[in-house]
């Protein structure tokens, strides 16, 4: 069977695709992926076959303090001609997404997004007859209009659907929608971040690829070397002053007598000051680090959250936007973590939230959490199954 995978954003936001896609691809299915321009080599790099899908997914990584930030730069005289830019902009963005998987479908008997693709992808799969399934790696409520107000996202996506010489749409644009993440990792009931109304909603655990890095090795030494230490790491996330963030990490793990490991992840860190108590990588693999540290701090995405959760130790999630605050807080109500603001963030809050996680009892508790987790390869596995039986329903 051929099956399209929309897997745009970073690395990160990606890789829950890349790793249903690896499998599908494994069970000996033809996989396309449609991918940001930034991560075709990454995707290459793994065995699969990208198309460059969209604008460059590093443009939106700075989060929007307003919906103007689609249009940044862009000077409007009234409210009425921000909304008319901003969904020109949208349109324009979405026509292209549009015509490169209309191209990439073809022939295809399923297509796989993520939620803010689903409205170009649910499009593509009506104008082939063809079912859609949107993958969610956090809970759809937190973000109910992919970051755009609903009236502008249901617009440009019925200018998708006029395009292609669609009827408006109506009821729901996809016939599952698979949860990439565990339900114990929310702060409640499953039930409060599942829409009644929306198709079958099964719970998978995170989808992660737990790759080797080359400085595992080396890495791995340096902990041996001395007491676990404290993991600081904030993924793709551009930090404003490299500098001053680990002087602050610093500071804080020598005040406690920790050891701390910094990932620099997108983040030049070159003219950083180096720190006899502090080692700072370029890549890690998680799922090889992690088990050997004492705790991690990092942004909240969602799979180093589910990594660290698998990992049985307790986290601090520095959290700047969107679902972050989200595992923040269902950590906090496991207790397990804490939460805080990264921007509101200072050394002194820094030591006394990590007093508070180095607690035996976060150990105790995130160790108990760390079983009831979905295992990677179970995840993967389910995840792909649900994948191929919906893609079978088509094909009879």
């Amino acid at each position: 069977m051929k099956i399209v995978i929309v897997g745009y954003g970073s690395r990160g936001e990606a890789e829950p695709f890349i790793a249903v896609g690896r499998e599908l691809l494994r069970r000996g299915h033809e996989v396309c992926m449609a991918v940001s321009p930034n991560t075709i080599d990454f995707v290459e790099s793994l065995g699969l076959v990208p198309t460059a899908y969209g604008p460059d997914s590093r443009e939106a990584m700075n989060p929007p303090t307003n919906i103007a930030h689609p249009v940044a730069g862009m000077a409007f005289t009234n409210v009425f001609e921000m909304v008319s830019g901003i969904t020109e902009h949208i349109t324009q963005v979405k026509t292209a997404k549009t015509k490169t998987l209309t191209s990439l479908a073809e022939g295809a008997d399923l297509i796989v997004a993520g939620f803010t693709e689903r409205g170009v992808a649910a499009a593509v799969a009506d104008y082939y007859r063809i079912p859609s399934v949107v993958l969610h790696y956090f809970p759809a409520k937190v973000w109910p209009a992919g970051g755009l107000d609903a009236g502008i996202a249901n617009e440009t996506d019925e200018c998708q659907r006029s395009m292609l010489g669609l009827p408006a749409a109506s009821g729901p644009s996809a016939v599952l929608e698979i949860q990439a993440y565990d339900a114990i990792s929310l702060p409640g009931p499953a039930a409060e971040w599942i829409d009644p109304d929306s198709p079958p909603s099964p719970f998978v655990g995170a989808l992660t690829l737990e790759l080797p890095a080359d400085a595992d090795e080396e890495v791995l030494s340096w902990i041996a070397g001395g007491t676990p230490p404290i993991y600081f790491g904030f993924g793709s996330w551009p930090i404003e002053s490299p500098v001053e963030t680990v002087a602050v990490i610093s500071a804080a793990c020598a005040q406690l007598g920790e050891r701390a490991l910094i990932y620099s992840g997108s983040n030049d860190f070159t003219q950083v000051p180096r720190f006899d108590h502090v080692k700072i990588v370029g890549a890690l693999n998680y799922a090889a680090v992690f088990s050997a540290c004492r705790a991690v701090v990092h942004h909240g995405g969602a799979g180093t959250t589910a990594a660290g959760m698998r990992a049985g130790i307790p986290t601090l999630i520095l959290w700047f936007w969107l679902d972050q605050p989200i595992w923040a807080e269902g950590l906090t109500r496991l207790k397990t973590g804490a939460g805080r603001q990264f921007h509101a963030s200072t050394l002194d809050s820094l030591v006394a939230d990590l007093r508070c996680i180095l607690a035996p009892e976060y150990a105790t508790r995130a160790r108990e959490v760390a079983k009831k987790m979905t295992k990677p390869a179970e995840s993967i596995a389910t995840a792909a199954d649900l994948l191929e039986e919906t893609a079978r329903l088509n094909v009879g």
